[in-house]
């Protein structure tokens, strides 16, 4: 029986770059219970911190030499903008290395035990992990779940997402080459619906990480838990960006811009919500409209370094931007709103031929709409206006969902009191989007459970295993361990 393949297709262009071979009920089973066998081996699972650690830098390394290539793949199967796939795939490598440093680093620990006790602390690894990734990123998340789970010494398994899954593909093969062991890391393509339900619901799972909507992360965590297995959930955010009378205007409009629309706002931590104190409400208006629409006008081929933002990633994702957007039953539109289908100024690039959105900005939306509460995922921004800083904490945390958020203001103290209020995992105050492999990223609320980055996460990847010696002389065990010796006092210390 011929296997099933997945086209990969350029957003951009719709052109198709390749197909990838979707990974059956049979492969899936195979793959985890030979991780599971290669686990119990200990090629990895038991090797030294410190050989871990190396391999790890080993290929930190050789992704460094590969950033520019990546950065054209992942430029190629997700439409995003070159120079935005550059920038990021430039870091990677620094997750490889945190976590090689944190393994030749982390240590051990011995408890205060009562008694003639010495009681040591141990991280060891949980087993087979899987690892559930999406299109926006492909890279970047893979590698944030990659590395803690390799340092911790788990075998680990990738579905990314069948619509951008080369980049993981080929980073798999270069973990070899750099020294992971046969059946350590294992890259299984398919449909979310089929192979990464056949992989989280496999018993021998023993942790599985997913970044998704939160629907799936729903969906996907009662079979986890089921399973009595662990879960880390990235899912939907909708990040409130509160912009404050004293901030600095332009840095403002500029960090809101790249907020909104990095990532043509196809990012869980994205600006979609635009909260400006009604002191500045018509100047920050007109300056980011004008910021919008010159993004607007610079928008061309992804591949070309100087084109602002790129594609949607599919067809049906445009569709769905198209319709939420025209169905609105509230907010006005103030610029974009509409399908792409010119030719660019930029470069006479056609975007009749892939899936662009105009950059879109929405005034005054109702509290309860679509547009305000669910997750467009697309280049969609509404803006609304509020008085006191109390109004505009309440309209921060008037949604279900609670990853990122974004406070412009040039008052220390009031920098610390909103981002302390928002209800978000992330607060940036003055910036937006910043990310480093040691600090956590996760959500509240809806938005997930569960931390990304730091300590935390190699934390989450293993689990403690106490071992406790009794350092007594034989002739103090003799006397003080005998439970059932004649007489009626209890010798044991716990």
């Amino acid at each position: 029986m011929e296997p099933f393949r997945i086209p990969v297709v350029n957003p951009a262009t719709g052109e198709d770059l390749c197909t990838v071979v979707s990974a059956s009920p049979t492969d899936v089973k195979a793959t985890i219970q030979y991780a599971h066998i290669v686990y119990q081996a200990g090629v990895w699972s038991h090797a030294s911190a410190h050989h871990r650690s190396t391999v790890l830098s080993r290929l930190a390394q050789a992704l460094q030499a590969r950033v520019p290539e990546f950065a054209e793949l992942e430029t190629l199967q997700t439409g995003r903008a070159i120079r935005e796939m550059r920038a990021q795939l430039g870091r990677l490598p620094e997750w490889l290395e945190y976590y090689a440093a944190l393994l030749r680093t982390h240590q051990a620990y011995v408890p205060p035990t009562q008694g003639p006790l010495l009681n040591y602390v141990q991280r060891v690894p949980l087993g087979v992990v899987a690892l559930i990734t999406p299109f926006n990123h492909p890279l970047l998340i893979a590698i944030k779940k990659i590395a803690p789970a390799l340092a911790a010494g788990n075998s680990v398994i990738v579905k990314p997402s069948e619509l951008a899954p080369i980049s993981v593909l080929e980073f798999a093969e270069m973990a070899k080459e750099a020294g992971v062991p046969d059946g350590v890391l294992s890259v299984l393509p398919g449909y979310g619906v089929t192979t990464g339900k056949d992989i989280v619901s496999d018993t021998l799972v023993r942790k599985v990480d997913i970044t998704a909507r939160t629907a799936t992360g729903r969906a996907l965590g009662s079979i986890v838990g089921a399973n009595l297995a662990t879960f880390t959930a990235e899912l939907g955010g909708k990040a409130p960006i509160v912009v404050f009378n004293d901030a600095d205007l332009e840095s403002a409009v500029n960090g809101a811009a790249f907020a909104c629309f990095v990532a043509s706002g196809q990012t869980c931590v994205s600006g979609t919500r635009l909260l400006i104190q009604d002191g500045i409400r018509e100047a920050f208006i007109d300056l980011f409209i004008k910021k919008v629409e010159s993004i607007t006008r610079r928008m061309g081929n992804p591949m070309n370094p100087e084109s602002t933002m790129g594609s949607i990633i599919s067809p049906r994702h445009l569709s769905r931007i198209e319709t939420i957007v025209s169905n609105r039953a509230s907010g006005t539109l103030l610029t974009g709103g509409h399908r792409l289908t010119s030719t660019s100024p930029l470069d006479n690039f056609d975007f009749s031929r892939g899936s662009f959105y105009a950059p879109t900005v929405i005034l005054d939306p109702a509290l309860d709409s679509e547009l305000w509460q669910e997750e467009v995922f697309g280049p969609v921004v509404v803006v609304k206006s509020f008085g006191t800083e109390e109004e505009g904490v309440k309209l921060a945390n008037a949604c279900k969902y609670g990853l990122g958020a974004g406070v412009w203001t040039r008052d220390l103290s009031r920098a610390h009191r909103v981002a302390r209020a928002v209800e978000a995992g992330l607060v940036w105050v003055n910036t937006h989007h910043r990310n480093d492999p040691s600090s956590p990223w996760g959500g509240m609320k809806e938005s997930g459970i569960g931390r990304e980055n730091g300590i935390e996460a190699l934390e989450a990847y293993s689990q403690s295993k106490s071992t406790i010696v009794n350092i007594a002389s034989p002739e103090d065990t003799r006397r003080t361990d005998d439970w059932f010796s004649e007489g009626t006092a209890a010798k044991r210390y716990g």
